[in-house]
């Protein structure tokens, strides 16, 4: 068994077990953080079952893309994204882009994507610890904000993605992730399907206050 077998079973079974306690009926995917993973190793964990993989940067997702194309790998854009760099990710055709944080800039995508005709699928970032270090919607502005985006003819709203509070405090970064939940929970009716939260130092908690979409990296690729 290769070391990234034994790194995916590890954090299936925790996940497994987690889900067990807290809500039995719920379907969580991993998407596997690459940025700091060469193609060599994305495609040695594609062999082990890894089917999805996020990048933070364009230029990455582009070259890491290219070097991977015989593989049917599902990429998602998983960064922070600049007005600049949009018409560059829109051509990459990404799965899921986790980190619209504004109306305005879901405008921009929408603009953009009519004129290559697309229509790319997003979700709206959440910036639900409220802290300055942060990117993302405030909370008590995210369901208006996500209306106000479902409206646009050239995007797919598919959800809310937020990243737990920087703290050693579990309760704080608890109460962050339930803070995107409950938002996550209001918009389901309105057609939100993930609620992306959820990284290496935290997924458990995540899954455990309702997170069916982990972003996964270090854990994964150490």
């Amino acid at each position: 068994m290769s070391k990234y077998e034994n790194n995916f079973d590890k954090v299936l079974i925790d996940i497994e077990a987690v889900r067990l306690e807290t809500n039995e009926h719920q379907i969580i995917r991993i998407i596997a953080s690459s940025k700091g993973a060469s193609a060599c190793e994305i495609e040695e964990f594609y062999k082990v079952g890894q089917r999805a993989y996020g990048e933070n940067k364009v230029q990455d997702l582009k070259a890491k893309s290219i070097e991977l194309e015989k593989y049917p790998i599902e990429w998602h854009f998983i960064g922070r994204l600049q007005s600049n760099k949009i018409n560059a990710l829109l051509d990459l055709k990404p799965t899921l882009i986790h980190s619209i944080e504004s109306f305005e800039m879901a405008k921009e995508i929408d603009k953009r994507a009519q004129v290559k005709g697309l229509k790319p699928s997003i979700l709206l970032q959440i910036n639900s610890a409220n802290e300055d270090s942060k990117a993302g919607i405030s909370a008590d502005l995210a369901i208006e904000e996500y209306l106000k985006i479902k409206e646009l003819k050239n995007i797919s709203i598919k959800g809310v993605m937020s990243i737990g509070a920087h703290s050693e405090n579990q309760k704080e970064i608890e109460k962050s992730f339930k803070t995107t939940y409950n938002i996550f929970d209001k918009l389901q009716k309105d057609g939100a399907k993930y609620c992306s939260m959820g990284m290496s130092g935290d997924y458990k908690l995540a899954v455990a206050c309702g997170s069916n979409m982990l972003r996964l990296g270090s854990i994964l690729f150490k």
